[in-house]
């Protein structure tokens, strides 16, 4: 598999194609943690939005847990008084699986709101979904795509908090 490292630039370019697609207004933007944060922000202030939402979805880490049929947890998510009955533009980076992004969806549809999904890439013949595909999107690839926020070596830095004794 081919790894894409993505300058600022490049992104930026990418987020502005998407950009110009779009099916505005929106009432409200949703990103979703951690990879639609950058996008989302960008969006929302190329849109002149000032209605941001997050939503984190989990899925099991531990690889003897995960299956396809993983039941996600919402670690985060508006409340549905702030979707219901609108029109939500949910951003992420990437549609991998799907299983996020779809997740969100019917989340934001089973609380009475419309939503169109934009992501920058769309990793098409990976989907869990193939019925499904993102409403907008910059590029379909396959590569692996290292955004410009991530660390080259994508290692895991997360430190554990200690707690400091007085």
């Amino acid at each position: 598999m081919k790894h894409v490292y993505l300058s600022w630039h490049e992104f930026e370019e990418l987020v502005s194609q998407l950009i110009f697609k779009l099916n505005t207004p929106y009432d409200a933007i949703l990103s979703i943690t951690r990879g639609g944060i950058i996008p989302g922000g960008m969006i929302a202030e190329a849109l002149k939005m000032k209605d941001v939402l997050t939503a984190a979805v989990l899925f099991p880490e531990d690889p003897s847990q995960r299956t396809t049929l993983s039941w996600p947890k919402f670690q985060q998510f508006p409340s549905d008084n702030l979707i219901t009955g609108r029109k939500i533009l949910v951003v992420d980076n990437l549609w991998y699986q799907g299983r996020t992004i779809m997740a969100v969806k019917g989340r934001i549809e089973i609380a009475g709101g419309f939503p169109e999904l934009a992501v920058l890439h769309w990793k098409q013949s990976s989907s869990f979904f193939p019925d499904a595909a993102p409403d907008y999107y910059a590029e379909i690839t396959e590569e692996f795509i290292h955004y410009p926020w991530q660390r080259i070596d994508d290692s895991d830095y997360r430190v554990k908090a200690t707690p400091v004794l007085s």
